[in-house]
C-alpha cells in the first residue's frame, strides 16, 4: 500500500511567503536549538564569577604577602636588635681590659726596661690574666712596634718578636687613642677583634697593650637565619654562611682596597663583591634583596643595624620564600572559599525546593514538642514530691545536729574534768622533786644548827627559799601549760639551767659519775664542759623554768635507769650548731625495751612500779619541747644504755659591753 502524502492545512501559500519575506517554517520551534539570550546570560554570569575569583585571589595574595613581609620585617628587626645588643655587650665586657692592663706596674716596667726578668714576669702575668679573662691573646708592644711580651709566650705561635707597626690598632694607640680593629692575625692566621690602649709612664706613651678576642662563635650563635657582620668598608668578616665570608656588600674604592691590603687586615686575600640585587626598599632600614644570579636565586629580607663603636653593621637575612608560600596558600584557600560560596549559592537555590518538606517536618516537630511538654509536666510533679521529701530529711537532719551539739557540749564538759585530773597529776609529779629537795635541805639545816654551823645553815635556808620560789613558779605555769601558748621570745642560758638542775639533784647524784661535754658541730671539736663557766653565747629559745623542768625529768630518768648498777655513769653532751642546741643525755643502764619505745611519750604510760611514777614526765617534756619549737626523741645506744636528745632553737645573743640579764645567775 502506497503512502498518502497529506499537505498541512496551516501551511501558508507561496504568495504569502514571498509577500512577508519570512520562511514558510519560521514559526516552527526547534527543541534542540539553544536559546541565545539564556546562553548569553549564563556566559555573562560565568565571566563575572571568574572575574570575581581573579580579583579575590589577587587581593588576597597582595594583602597576605604584605602582611607576611610586615611580620617578617618586625621579627627581623627584633632579631637584629637582640643580636646587636648581644655582640655589643660582649665587646663592652672586654672594653676596659686593655686600660686596666696598661695601668699595671708589671706592664709598665717591661716596656721601660725589657730585661729577661721583667719579660718573664710580664709573660706570666699576661698568661694568668688572659686565662681568667677568657680572652684569646693578650700582648704588649713597645713604641718600636715589636711585641715584647704575650700570653702565648710558650706556644708555637707566640707573638713575641713579631712586628705590628702597620696595624691600625697599634697606630691609634701610639697616638693616644683607643684602637679597635678586626682582622686576620699575621702569626696565627686566625681572625679576631683587637682592642688596644696606650701605656703611659710618667705622662709619656711607652707602649701599647692589646687584647685579642675570638668572635668566630658569634656567627653560629643564632644560625636559624643567615647573619653577617660587615666593617665600615662593607667587608663581611663574620657570617653564618661560610661562602659569604670575606666578601663585600658594595664595591671597594681603590684607596680603601689599598689600605686594607697594607694593614694586612684580611691576609692579602681577594675580597670580591657579594652578588646582591636590591628588589625593594622597605621602611625601618630593610630591603628585599636577591643574592646570586639567575631567576631562581634566593630572596631575603635584609635588616641592618649599626653598632656605633666600632663602626660595624650587623645584617640579618630572613628568607622571603616562606612569605611567598604563605601568600600562595592564602590565595588557594581564598579560591577554594570563593568556589565554595558559589556552590553554596547554587545549593541554596536548590534547597528552596525543599521548603514544603521542611514545613511538614515542622509540624512533626510541634507534635514532638507537645509530647515533651507533657513529659516535663510529669517530671515536675516528681521533682515537687522529691522536694517535699528532701525538706522532711532536712528537718530531721537539723534536729539530729542539735542533738549532736548537745552531746558535744556534754563531752566537752567531761573532757574538761578529765583534763583537770591529768593536770593535777602532772603538777603533783613536778612538785615531788622540789619537795624532796626541801626535805633534804631541812634535815641538813637542822643538823647544821645543832653543830653551830651558821653559814652553811644560812646557805641551806637560801636554797629552801629558792625552792619555794620555784614551786610557786611551777604552780603559776599551770595556766600556761593548759593553754599551750608560750612566748616565742623567751630565752634561757643552758649552762645556768644545768647548774640549777645539778643543785636540785645533788643528793641523788652522789655516787654517780656524771660527765658534761661540749660538741661544736661546725668545727667537729669535742671538749669538756665546766658548769662553773657561764658560756653566755649558749642561749636557747625557751623559758628557763620549763627548760629546767625537762632537764630534771631527763636526768631523773637516767638516775632511775642506773640505780643498782655497779658503776653508774651519765653523760650530758651539748651539741652546738649555728641554729640549734641539742642536749644528749645517755646512761649505762639496761636501755629501753623495743616494745616500749613507740609508747614512751604517751601520758600515764610508765614502766616503773606502782607508786613510783605517774607516766607524765616524758609526756610533759615532749610537750614543752614542741611548744618551744624543738623536739625530744629517745633511742638506745650501741652499748645498751638509753639516749634522750632534746633539740631547741638557738637564740642570738647581742654582744655588748653592758651586762645581759640572761647571762646572770638564777
Amino acid at each position: 500500500m502506497k503512502p498518502v502524502s497529506v499537505r498541512p492545512h496551516y501551511a501558508p501559500s507561496a504568495d504569502q511567503g514571498r509577500a512577508d519575506g519570512a520562511s514558510p517554517y519560521a514559526t516552527i520551534a526547534d527543541p534542540h536549538r539553544p536559546d541565545i539570550a539564556n546562553v548569553t546570560r549564563r556566559l555573562l554570569i560565568l565571566f563575572a564569577l571568574l572575574a570575581g575569583l581573579a580579583a579575590a585571589c589577587g587581593l588576597t595574595y597582595s594583602v597576605a604577602w604584605q602582611r607576611g613581609i610586615d611580620n617578617l620585617r618586625r621579627n627581623a628587626a627584633v632579631r637584629v636588635d637582640r643580636t646587636t645588643n648581644a655582640l655589643k655587650s660582649t665587646l663592652e665586657r672586654y672594653e676596659s681590659l686593655p686600660y686596666l692592663l696598661a695601668e699595671h706596674p708589671i706592664v709598665q716596667d717591661v716596656l721601660v726596661d725589657p730585661s729577661a726578668a721583667n719579660v718573664q714576669r710580664a709573660n706570666l702575668y699576661l698568661e694568668d690574666l688572659n686565662r681568667h679573662a677568657r680572652a684569646t691573646v693578650t700582648y704588649i708592644i713597645p713604641v718600636n712596634g715589636f711585641c715584647v711580651a704575650a700570653s702565648n709566650w710558650h706556644g708555637p705561635q707566640s707573638f713575641i718578636g713579631a712586628g705590628y707597626q702597620f696595624r691600625p690598632y697599634f697606630l691609634d694607640a701610639v697616638k693616644g687613642g683607643v684602637g679597635r680593629f678586626f682582622g686576620i692575625g699575621t702569626i696565627s692566621q686566625a681572625p679576631g677583634y683587637y682592642i688596644s690602649q696606650p701605656v703611659r709612664r710618667d705622662g709619656k706613651i711607652v707602649g701599647v697593650a692589646v687584647v685579642k678576642l675570638d668572635l668566630e662563635w658569634f656567627q653560629g650563635a643564632d644560625a636559624s637565619e643567615p647573619l653577617v657582620v660587615a666593617d665600615d668598608h662593607g667587608v663581611i668578616f663574620l657570617s653564618s654562611v661560610p661562602a659569604w665570608k670575606y666578601h663585600t656588600i658594595r664595591p671597594l674604592s681603590g684607596p680603601v682596597a689599598d689600605s686594607i691590603y697594607q694593614a694586612r687586615q684580611y691576609a692579602q686575600q681577594p675580597i670580591p663583591p657579594l652578588p646582591v640585587t636590591v628588589e625593594r626598599t622597605l621602611e625601618g632600614n630593610a630591603q628585599i634583596v636577591r643574592i646570586g644570579g639567575g631567576r631562581y636565586a634566593p630572596r631575603y629580607l635584609a635588616s641592618r643595624r649599626g653598632m656605633g663603636e666600632p663602626d660595624w653593621h650587623l645584617i640579618t637575612m630572613s628568607p622571603v620564600d616562606p612569605v611567598d608560600a604563605d601568600a600562595r596558600n592564602a590565595t588557594i584557600v581564598t579560591g577554594f572559599g570563593y568556589v565554595s560560596l558559589v556552590l553554596f549559592a547554587f545549593y541554596w537555590r536548590m534547597r528552596r525546593a525543599r521548603v514544603r518538606e521542611v514545613m511538614r517536618s515542622r509540624a512533626m516537630l510541634q507534635k514532638a514538642y507537645a509530647e515533651l511538654n507533657r513529659r516535663v509536666a510529669e517530671r515536675t510533679a516528681d521533682l515537687s514530691e522529691a522536694n517535699e521529701q528532701l525538706q522532711k530529711e532536712v528537718a530531721e537532719r537539723t534536729r539530729a545536729e542539735q542533738e549532736l551539739r548537745d552531746a558535744h557540749d556534754e563531752l566537752i564538759q567531761s573532757s574538761k574534768l578529765a583534763a583537770l585530773g591529768q593536770m593535777a597529776a602532772g603538777i603533783t609529779h613536778e612538785l615531788n622533786q622540789p619537795l624532796a629537795a626541801l626535805r633534804g635541805f631541812s634535815d641538813n639545816t637542822r643538823v647544821l644548827l645543832e653543830r653551830g654551823d651558821q653559814a652553811s645553815a644560812r646557805e641551806n635556808l637560801e636554797a629552801i627559799a629558792a625552792l619555794t620560789e620555784r614551786m610557786g613558779k611551777i604552780t603559776n605555769q599551770l595556766k600556761l601549760f593548759v593553754g599551750r601558748a608560750r612566748p616565742r621570745s623567751a630565752r634561757a642560758p643552758i649552762v645556768r639551767a644545768l647548774r640549777n638542775v645539778v643543785a636540785l639533784l645533788q643528793k641523788r647524784l652522789q655516787g654517780v659519775e656524771i660527765e658534761f661535754r661540749l660538741l661544736d658541730i661546725e668545727s667537729a671539736t669535742r671538749s669538756p664542759l665546766s658548769l662553773a663557766d657561764d658560756h653566755t653565747e649558749l642561749v636557747a629559745n625557751c623559758d628557763d623554768l620549763r627548760l629546767e623542768q625537762v632537764l630534771i625529768n631527763l636526768l631523773g630518768n637516767a638516775l632511775d635507769a642506773t640505780a643498782g648498777m655497779t658503776a653508774p655513769r651519765i653523760i650530758v653532751e651539748i651539741e652546738v650548731s649555728e641554729t640549734s642546741l641539742s642536749f644528749a643525755v645517755s646512761d649505762n643502764g639496761p636501755g629501753i625495751p623495743e616494745d616500749v619505745l613507740p609508747r614512751l611519750f604517751e601520758p600515764f604510760f610508765t614502766t616503773k612500779e606502782m607508786g613510783q611514777g605517774l607516766g607524765l614526765g616524758l609526756a610533759i617534756s615532749s610537750s614543752i619541747a614542741r611548744d618551744c619549737g624543738g623536739s625530744l626523741v629517745a633511742r638506745n645506744t650501741p652499748d645498751g644504755g638509753a639516749l634522750f636528745v632534746l633539740t631547741l632553737r638557738r637564740a642570738r645573743v647581742q654582744t655588748s659591753h653592758t651586762s645581759d640579764p640572761l647571762t646572770t645567775g638564777s
